[in-house]
């Protein structure tokens, strides 16, 4: 191949990657890895700048339009930053930045580079008038009714200039993140591989009734267009950013030396091992706003900034076998079965492979040598194959015909194989425990082991059979007497009065979890009212779009499904919706965090609270009223204090939960 042809190659090839991950919210390929190629682009360029054409991948940030969406074009245009990963290009770039600023006294700010999805907020005498996506840099997707779900965001600004052009990062924290995995997996849908992938995924939804029950949040430290105020450099910029109410990065560091600088990077890469959001690496700017007009842009960077991305921890191990899972919903999942190795901290010995395309994608095969990385800091994930160890006629790993569970065949259903026996041992066994798990409808001493036990001698075949256990067929059970048995018969008669909003999450209804159950028990009388309710009454459900109001409908028109209910029924099980009256309290429309080991189940807090008309969040912020902590409270303690929020105990919660005007 020729160097022209090498060129070109290389330019198609990036400008894939840039559509994966610009477009379909997917990683084709790491950022390193990414990175090595844009730099040997340039390089080519470099030697032959007659090579260059207007839609070169250097030419341009890298994104377009999504169909769905309309456009809105950046009044200041929203440019990528260049990047490095060693200290002595880094060096090189602040002795650039000081020779161009003619050697003028200057100062560095650093921040944390979240790792998420890139977006334009823009403000209007105070009102937020659309929010877009960075789209090519000039133009983006306008997503403002997508944004507006972020409950950080601010969608009225006190003493704002009269235009406000903002920069920030959507992203997904790693237990909102886990969560959103955990509730697809259950619905048989794919996993995301990582926190932004899942974040892209979401700001792509057409609609935001869908986006809302995912739970984003947002940072803000950029400014494009401003009008009405003056403020001269970064570090005030961030503050008046506080001020207005913006959610702003929760570490930053100011240097007046690269040395400093290059501490601070060490301190973040610390640091950051705590913070709950994925962050790549850091963001690296001159504070002075005046000094940033100097030193201008490039055609696709600003001169006065720079991205230093800490390099992902990878570690190198054998696989040594597949694995397939069957989950509830029949989905057979891939699990690569790994030599033990250190990684991050943790020893991983699996990593999913989510589905059978990805392990052809990446061509991975038993006893390969793999690389593993924790996608996102959570996940490990198999990124790529070590074919220079590869063994002589290493096996090709081929999909199941036959479910690991009940030997059924298995359907090809998109990307999945699932199994659709309705006998399958391992989608009764993930069903029913579901449906006893402490988040459902809460049966104290059915756990997986039991459930396993009982599946196996099919004494449970489908989770209306919890209800016609005895305590003789529990006690001859391995590790269980007469007492436990009691205990557990004592437990599943009690669970028979739960509110209908746990029998709800517990039948797995697609997308329905337990938050969504709330409010469908909230907007109808009991199950049966749900259970024929139209797609249009289904729509005026708060949180309820189309694709959720459609899997609902459908659940309750699938005969066997029926006949489930019935069975339920004839056990005597709570169908009717409890309303509870939400009283005036001063805790009315505050906002509460709980954390710690508390002395009943946060679940049993979380409803004292609604009921008294406060709010439940999963993150502090300086929004947040109340931190409820217990014993052992973590980093969400340290949060609330650095930000002054009220931190009580339980005797104090107590006490303001009482009525007020002695009623």
């Amino acid at each position: 191949m020729s160097k022209r042809a090498a060129y070109l190659d290389l330019c198609s090839r990036i400008r894939s990657h840039d559509i994966s991950y610009y477009i379909k919210g997917t990683s084709s390929i790491s950022d390193f890895d990414y990175d090595r190629l844009y730099l040997e682009l340039l390089e080519l360029e470099k030697s032959h700048p007659d090579w260059v054409t207007p839609d070169s991948p250097s030419q341009k940030v890298g994104g377009h339009a999504l169909a769905g969406f309309s456009q809105v074009t950046h009044r200041v245009p929203m440019q990528s930053l260049d990047n490095t990963y060693s200290e002595d290009e880094l060096r090189e770039f602040a002795a650039r930045v000081s020779k161009l600023l003619e050697r003028r006294e200057m100062e560095w700010i650093l921040e944390p580079k979240v790792d998420g999805v890139a977006v334009s907020l823009r403000y209007e005498k105070g009102l937020l008038v659309n929010g877009s996506t960075r789209g090519d840099g000039f133009t983006g997707d306008d997503i403002t009714e997508n944004l507006k779900t972020i409950r950080q965001l601010p969608l009225v600004l006190a003493d704002a200039p009269e235009v406000l052009e903002l920069r920030g990062e959507v992203y997904m924290t790693f237990p909102a993140f886990q969560r959103i995995n955990s509730a697809r997996q259950e619905a048989g849908e794919d996993l995301f591989a990582n926190a932004r992938n899942a974040t892209a995924g979401t700001l792509k939804q057409l609609d935001s009734k869908e986006v809302a029950r995912r739970p984003l949040s947002i940072v803000l430290y950029g400014a494009g267009e401003i009008m009405g105020k003056t403020i001269p450099g970064q570090s005030d910029f961030l503050k008046n950013l506080e001020g207005w109410g913006f959610p702003v990065p929760e570490w930053t560091a100011r240097a007046r030396t690269v040395d400093e600088l290059i501490s601070a990077l060490h301190e973040l890469d610390n640091r950051r091992k705590g913070f709950s959001y994925p962050t790549d690496g850091a963001v690296i700017k001159v504070n002075s706003f005046e000094q940033r007009s100097w030193l201008g842009s490039t055609s696709k960077a600003p001169r006065w900034a720079i991205a230093y991305k800490f390099a992902p921890e990878q570690a190198e191990t054998v696989l040594r076998a597949i694995t397939f899972q069957v989950g509830r919903t029949g989905v057979i999942t891939p699990v690569a079965e790994l030599e033990p190795v250190l990684l991050s901290g943790t020893t991983v010995s699996r990593a999913t492979l989510h589905n059978f395309d990805e392990i052809r994608r990446k061509d991975i095969r038993l006893m390969d040598h793999v690389v593993v990385e924790k996608a996102g800091e959570i996940i490990p994930a198999v990124i790529s194959v070590n074919l220079n160890k590869r063994l002589t006629g290493a096996e090709v790993i081929a999909e199941p015909r036959d479910c690991p569970s009940c030997a059924s065949a298995l359907l090809k259903d998109g990307i999945f194989l699932r199994c659709i026996s309705a006998s399958c041992p391992a989608q009764a066994n993930r069903g029913i425990q579901h449906f006893a798990h402490r988040g459902a409808m809460d049966i104290e001493g059915l756990g997986e082991s039991l459930v396993e036990q009982l599946v196996e001698k099919s004494l449970l075949k489908s989770f209306p059979d919890i209800y016609s256990l005895s305590v003789g067929a529990v006690a001859g059970l391995p590790r269980m007497g007469e007492k436990s048995a009691a205990n557990l018969i004592d437990a599943i008669a009690k669970s028979k009065q739960q509110p209908l909003w746990r029998l709800l999450f517990g039948l797995g209804i697609f997308h329905v979890g337990a938050g969504l159950a709330r409010k469908l028990e909230s907007a109808f009388e009991g199950l049966d009212q749900l259970a024929s309710a139209s797609l249009e009454e289904l729509l005026k459900v708060e949180d309820v779009g189309a694709i959720v109001a459609e899997s609902i409908h459908a659940y309750f028109r699938k005969e066997e499904n029926r006949r489930l209910i019935g069975r339920l029924r004839e056990h005597g099980l709570n169908f009717k919706s409890v309303k509870q009256e939400v009283r005036s309290t001063v805790l009315s429309g505050k906002k509460f965090v709980i954390t710690g080991t508390l002395s009943r189940p946060r679940p049993s807090f979380e409803a004292d609270i609604r009921a008294l008309g406060g709010e439940i969040s999963g993150s502090v912020s300086a929004k947040t009223d109340y931190v409820l902590a217990g014993e052992d409270a973590g980093s969400k303690l340290e949060k609330a204090r650095k930000l002054g929020v009220k931190v009580i105990d339980e005797k104090e919660f107590e006490k303001l939960a009482q009525p007020m005007g002695g009623h």
